[in-house]
């Protein structure tokens, strides 16, 4: 691969070449431009074409190529081939991201960060979609839509409000948990690579005699966990809005590549049905100790993409892109992600976005009937586009990827199963519990920081009295910080 074009006269894009590419043809030196020229015209139509539709979320990111090297034997859990055997190796793509923020944002901002990976298996592509953090602000994607309205621009002021995202947290006290994240020293990290990942979600393994596990995928970074101040990030944001792309980026070409050790919790799936919190519930983690972390692997990016348009802005990623020993679970926020992120794919980049170069399988082949639409290359040739045919074309495996989950009762809009030990509060005070008192203050500052600028008194009440049911002390502490914000 090349960063060069090759020599020779410069050409139009059909090859023909480009006489003056400094002055448009007129009609005499001093008339108006002529419709005639072609070159002219397709360089500002192509021009005006350049950009695709930015994601709704997530759309300012870096990514990087590297590899996933297995370092413990997981076939009685799973029969992933990719997951096979120790030392197998599997190359991959990350891309990191904020979520809130368009794609001219700064990186060093307080914001949950994507950890999207594609594992290029021999089973075609596994795309793991997590954050670093374990948990989440919803339990149902039904309120995603809602949730993100709150975090992007009011559509009156066109800047983010602290009414509307403290309004929805306050009336949705299932966010405490990953708020207090958010808030926390972890909120802003240094940098992509001193940080830890996640799958946040719970998926299923399920092994060669079909016995089903339930597991949660942590990625530990290997650099060390470093952060950013409230102040600091301020700063650099202002002074390099690139920082976190660009530490990474140069990382890689020092030679100084990340890596990350990864971990699952395992759950038989018999164990599901009495555990004492949900175990498919978005907003609440698996305490280690009653599921161990499990280290399976390693993970290292060693290669920068050579085009950030056409790797990273068009690099497409969707939860539902499973390999055979790997598959959903119950969590309704999985569920609806399985739907919404290969929906906007082909909204955003195309119906053939799984034929681009970052996305389509690296070491397996993509057999389908489907083709046509937006950008299709032909690759398919003159092949029959129908399953069954009798003229040797791809046809079906017979054996489900995953196992079958049980189900039973109406259909409805049903609320999530609670278990015996189920609250929205139990797990934000556990944290905050957890915190030394350092931390604390910090969470405090910069919670009231923000909260102090809500408008309406009983948006912050409630608020407020979220982190009160969490911990006596953790909503006393905050109260007192707001008022003194507010005078």
């Amino acid at each position: 691969m090349t960063d060069q074009i090759a020599a020779g006269p410069l050409t139009t894009e059909t090859g023909a070449p480009v006489a003056d590419n400094q002055q448009s043809q007129s009609a005499g030196p001093g008339g108006p431009v002529l419709l005639q020229d072609q070159h002219l015209i397709e360089k500002l139509a192509r021009f005006n074409r350049e950009r695709i539709p930015e994601r709704v979320v997530h759309a300012r990111g870096a990514g990087a190529y590297g590899t996933f090297r297995v370092t413990a034997d997981v076939t009685r859990w799973t029969r992933a081939r990719f997951l096979s055997e120790i030392g197998k190796e599997t190359e991959v793509f990350l891309r990191f991201s904020t979520v809130a923020g368009n794609l001219g944002a700064a990186d060093a901002v307080r914001d949950p960060r994507g950890f999207a990976v594609k594992f290029y298996t021999e089973d075609g592509n596994y795309d793991l979609v997590g954050n670093n953090t374990p948990v989440f602000f919803i339990r149902d994607a039904i309120k995603f839509p809602d949730f993100i309205h709150t975090q992007k621009r009011d559509p009156y002021t066109g800047s983010q409000e602290a009414d509307n995202v403290w309004d929805f947290w306050g009336l949705s006290p299932e966010s405490t948990h990953q708020v207090t994240w958010l808030f926390g020293d972890r909120g802003i990290p240094a940098s992509y690579r001193h940080m830890d990942g996640f799958g946040s979600h719970t998926f299923q393994w399920s092994n060669e005699a079909g016995e089903v596990f339930w597991v949660k995928y942590h990625f530990k970074t290997d650099q060390g966990i470093r952060n950013l101040t409230q102040d600091e990030a301020d700063a650099l944001a202002g002074r390099d809005p690139d920082s976190h792309q660009r530490d990474l980026r140069e990382a890689i070409e020092r030679g100084e590549y990340p890596t990350w050790t990864v971990q699952v919790q395992i759950m038989p799936a018999a164990e599901a049905a009495a555990y004492r919190f949900n175990p498919f519930d978005l907003t609440k983690v698996w305490p280690h100790a009653d599921y161990p972390p499990v280290t399976i692997g390693t993970l290292e990016l060693n290669r920068n993409p050579r085009n950030v348009f056409a790797e990273v802005e068009q690099a497409t990623f969707s939860p539902h892109h499973f390999v055979p020993g790997i598959g959903p679970s119950p969590d309704k926020m999985l569920q609806g992600r399985l739907f919404a992120y290969g929906d906007a794919h082909r909204h955003r980049v195309g119906i053939n976005a799984d034929q681009l170069p970052v996305n389509r399988p690296h070491a397996a082949g993509a057999r389908t009937h489907g083709r046509d639409g937006l950008a299709y290359d032909g690759r398919h040739g003159g092949a029959k586009n129908y399953e069954p045919n009798s003229f040797g074309g791809p046809a079906q495996t017979g054996r489900p990827p995953w196992e079958p989950v049980q189900v039973a009762g109406a259909t409805g809009d049903h609320p999530t199963p609670a278990h015996a030990e189920d609250d929205d509060f139990v797990q934000a005070g556990n944290l905050y519990r957890l915190m030394s008192e350092e931390e604390r203050e910090r969470l405090v500052a910069n919670l009231a920081g923000f909260l102090a600028k809500v408008s309406r008194e009983e948006i912050a009440e409630r608020a407020i009295a979220n982190f009160r049911r969490a911990d006596e002390d953790y909503g006393k502490r905050l109260e007192a910080a707001v008022q003194a914000l507010r005078g």
